[in-house]
C-alpha cells in the first residue's frame, strides 16, 4: 500500500474536518498538535469551513449566551445551545465588537474605575485570551470604538481597534504572535472622530476591512464608508 505523506493528511484530510474534531486529533501526538496549530493548516481549514453551507450565529441573550445553527442561510430553531464565556461574568457586561474566522472580539464592560478589557475567544475550542492592556482605563463605548480583524500578508492575524475621543481618532493593531500592540496613523483631521458620529464593526472582504461611520445629528442620515487596507494598513477612502 502506498504511504500516505503528512502532506496529504493535514492539508487535504484534516483541513476538511469541523473544528471540533480538529481538536481531538491534536491530542495524537506532539507532531499532530504542532502540524494542527500553524498558520498554514489553520488557513487552509479557515477557507474550506468559510465555505460550508453550516454555519453558526452566537447571540448575548440578558442572562446567557446562545449559539443556533445556520443551514444554507436558514436559521435552525431546534439546534438552539447554551455556552459559557471562559471568564466569571456576567452576559450583560459582554460586547461583541467583531467576529473573525471563528474568533470573536468581546469588549468586558467593568466599573468606571476599572479598565475594560478586550477577549480573544474561540467559543468552539473554548480557548481564550486577554489582549487589553493599560490604554483600557478609558471607558469602552459602542459609539466611541469599533474593531476588526484581519490576516496581514504572512497570513498572520491581527486585531485592529479604534478608538474616538476628544474628536480625535485613535487606531491600533494587535499582534496575537508577538503579544504587542502598535499605534498607526490613521483618518488624522477627520470629522469622523466626533461625537457626532457612530462607527459600525469591521466587516473584513478581501484583505479590506470596511467601517460605516454614520451622523445622526448635523446633518441627520449621513452615512460614509471608511476602508481600512489591511496589507498597507491605512485607510485608503
Amino acid at each position: 500500500m502506498e504511504h500516505i505523506g503528512d502532506d496529504m493528511i493535514f492539508e487535504e484530510i484534516l483541513t476538511r474536518l469541523p473544528a471540533k474534531a480538529v481538536c481531538r486529533f491534536k491530542c495524537v501526538s506532539k507532531h499532530w498538535c504542532y502540524e494542527l496549530s500553524t498558520p498554514k493548516f489553520v488557513f487552509i481549514h479557515t477557507l474550506r469551513v468559510g465555505n460550508s453551507t453550516k454555519k453558526k450565529l452566537l447571540s448575548l441573550k440578558e442572562n446567557s449566551i446562545v449559539v443556533d445553527d445556520i443551514v444554507s442561510g436558514d436559521l435552525e430553531y431546534d439546534t438552539i445551545k447554551t455556552v459559557n464565556f471562559p471568564l466569571d461574568v456576567h452576559p450583560s457586561s459582554l460586547s461583541i465588537i467583531c467576529s473573525f474566522n471563528g474568533l470573536i472580539l468581546v469588549s468586558i464592560k467593568r466599573n468606571h474605575n476599572e479598565s475594560n478589557d478586550l477577549v480573544l475567544w474561540n467559543p468552539t475550542t473554548r480557548r481564550f485570551k486577554l489582549i487589553s492592556d493599560d490604554y483600557f482605563i478609558r471607558y469602552f463605548g459602542r459609539h466611541n470604538d469599533t474593531g476588526g480583524m484581519y490576516l496581514d500578508e504572512d497570513n498572520d492575524l491581527k486585531v485592529l481597534h479604534i478608538n474616538c475621543y476628544w474628536d480625535v481618532v485613535t487606531a491600533r493593531v494587535y499582534s496575537p504572535r508577538h503579544d504587542s500592540w502598535r499605534k498607526l496613523n490613521f483618518l488624522n483631521g477627520t470629522q469622523f472622530a466626533s461625537n457626532f458620529y457612530s462607527w459600525s464593526s469591521g466587516v473584513y472582504s478581501g484583505k479590506t476591512i470596511y467601517f460605516i461611520v454614520s451622523n445622526y445629528w448635523i446633518p441627520p442620515g449621513e452615512r460614509n464608508i471608511v476602508a481600512f487596507d489591511s496589507i498597507l494598513a491605512k485607510y485608503i477612502f
